[in-house]
């Protein structure tokens, strides 16, 4: 008994349910739940710059190949493109089987300052800004920012320039070894109070949005967790079988994770101890460190799910017949616009907006109907993005022979 109470998952499943119960009946704590949980983002965040440029940095020292690099980060890249298709397309697949939006009646009261915010962003994103902003004008300003995809790059060279020293570098690599094992040993104590980041989380959302605010969107939100769950348990599982490991003993061996991305609404809080946990699994720290970072930029397969979905309801909504050849065109701007907002708060809401303008057929002030209940399908996004570059990594480490069964 004493075991299981101090066992990390089920703390966190008793979190989430006091959570639940929280929010439902004591709703004036919502505003203290909002900054239980941010405290507990903000621990989690100040680690993710460092531990991913400490293992970036050590991973491609060891490799001593810059080709390699270059073959592990296209094939990431490749990978990302092709399973993200995959994940549009049944989005709007199930959307127009399912019509989630025929019939709906719009009694959601939407926040138009919100609104206004998201499509001010979507009016300033473009693709080329997204290119060049990859490369940091100030390293130091990236850590700050704790920009993933800039750290990423500077990590990168940094590793290179490093692995160019040989024996010469070797103080360096064995200094930074040592940092890296004091940012993982934070993390660990940091995932003691994971538990509480959780019920602050899941506190909050219910408090502040109420299980009420899901009825109007019910059959959105029914059909946008059902096609996550089928991208899932069929399409990652299967591609788990093709490359021969098993998809169930790895969902046990992030279970701890999958609950705290559930809890917090946000699979940043758990990008540290995945990496970890990819390593243990059997993955190198030189794919894991590549791919792990790059995939929670290029790699977001839930939130692609849900924007393909949500502009096939909206077009359902306004009662605008879209034909085949609009939904193809609409699959390949968002195969573009989901990467534009990467790292960005509240992307999937400026993703959409930009979408929507592009296309120029749905209304853009269609957004504010999803905006009640964004909160209740941001978990089934974050957990299936993480899941997602989870696969992904493992796929990765055995193309490259770079794999070993975890015992």
């Amino acid at each position: 008994m004493k075991r299981l109470f101090t066992n990390l998952t089920f703390q966190v499943l008793v979190a989430i349910i006091l959570g639940i119960i929280v929010g439902l009946y004591f709703k004036s704590f919502a505003p203290t739940a909002q900054l239980i949980s941010k405290t507990f983002i903000s621990l989690i965040t100040m680690l993710i710059a460092p531990i991913i440029f400490f293992t970036i940095v050590l991973g491609i020292a060891g490799m001593n190949d810059m080709k390699k690099v270059g073959r592990v980060g296209g094939k990431a890249l490749l990978y990302f493109e092709i399973v993200t298709t995959f994940a549009l397309i049944i989005g709007v697949t199930v959307a127009n089987f399912v019509k989630p939006g025929e019939g709906f009646v719009t009694t959601v009261k939407a926040d138009i300052s919100k609104l206004e915010v998201y499509q001010k962003a979507a009016s300033e994103m473009h693709w080329s800004d997204f290119i060049f902003h990859i490369v940091p004008g100030n390293a130091f300003d990236a850590f700050a920012k704790g920009d993933i995809l800039q750290i990423l790059f500077f990590a990168i060279l940094f590793g290179f320039g490093l692995s160019r020293m040989g024996d010469s570098g070797k103080v360096v690599t064995d200094l930074f070894e040592k940092l890296s094992k004091v940012f993982f040993n934070i993390m660990h104590i940091v995932m003691k109070v994971a538990p509480i980041g959780a019920f602050g989380g899941m506190a909050y959302t219910v408090g502040t949005y109420g299980i009420e605010t899901l009825r109007p969107l019910a059959l959105l939100m029914t059909s946008v967790y059902i096609t996550m769950a089928l991208f899932i348990f069929v399409i990652l599982n299967l591609i788990c079988y093709i490359y021969k490991f098993s998809f169930w003993k790895y969902l046990k061996h992030i279970k701890e994770e999958i609950l705290i991305v559930w809890g917090t609404s946000s699979s940043e809080t758990v990008l540290p101890a995945m990496m970890e946990k990819m390593e243990k699994f059997g993955c190198s720290r030189s794919v894991v460190g590549l791919v792990i970072p790059a995939g929670y930029s290029f790699n977001l397969d839930g939130t692609t799910i849900y924007l393909s979905m949500s502009v096939i309801f909206l077009a359902q909504v306004f009662q605008i017949p879209l034909s085949l050849g609009q939904q193809l065109s609409i699959i390949a701007i968002l195969m573009i616009t989901s990467k534009g907002a990467a790292g960005v708060t509240g992307s999937g809401f400026i993703v959409l907006t930009s979408t929507l303008a592009a296309i120029k057929v749905i209304p853009v002030e269609g957004v504010a109907i999803l905006l009640g209940v964004d909160r209740f399908m941001s978990e089934a996004r974050a957990i299936t993005n993480m899941i997602g570059n989870g696969v992904a990594t493992i796929v990765i480490a055995k193309s490259e022979g770079e794999f070993t069964s975890p015992s």
